[in-house]
């Protein structure tokens, strides 16, 4: 039998029915303090359009350009598209991930696959055959 998660001796169903206040508590102090100070609107779109996808008012996918937004319990089990720089990349929240940060788990910078090659690119491609 797979073992539940628990975040600081909580599970995440006990972690939903938490007020923010108790909720915060929790968190670590950068967290913590981030939250304290306030969200921002496009934080508060993105926290309003979870709330529409949990009643199920809503059934369109959530993307969101709020990388520094902190990955909260309504937020588990559902997929959010965040924006890398050049598109949307789907997460799916997992418990494990709360209190980190969206921006995490998505890279901003891909590896860099370099081609074959052209003629002139060297010294020695001068005395390669064309065909």
């Amino acid at each position: 039998m797979p073992r539940e998660f628990r975040y600081r001796g909580y599970p995440v169903s006990q972690l939903r029915d938490m007020s923010m206040e108790s909720l915060l508590a929790l968190l670590p102090s950068r967290q913590r303090r981030s939250l304290n100070r306030g969200i921002s609107d496009e934080k508060r779109k993105l926290l309003e359009r979870i709330r529409e996808l949990a009643e199920g008012t809503d059934s369109k996918a959530i993307k969101t350009h709020a990388r520094d937004m902190i990955i909260l319990p309504t937020m588990v089990g559902l997929t959010i598209h965040i924006h890398s720089g050049k598109e949307f990349v789907p997460l799916e929240i997992k418990p494990e991930m709360l209190g980190h940060y969206l921006g995490e788990y998505v890279s901003t910078n891909k590896k860099v696959v370099h081609g074959t090659p052209g003629i002139g690119s060297s010294r020695s491609s001068l005395y390669v055959p064309l065909k």
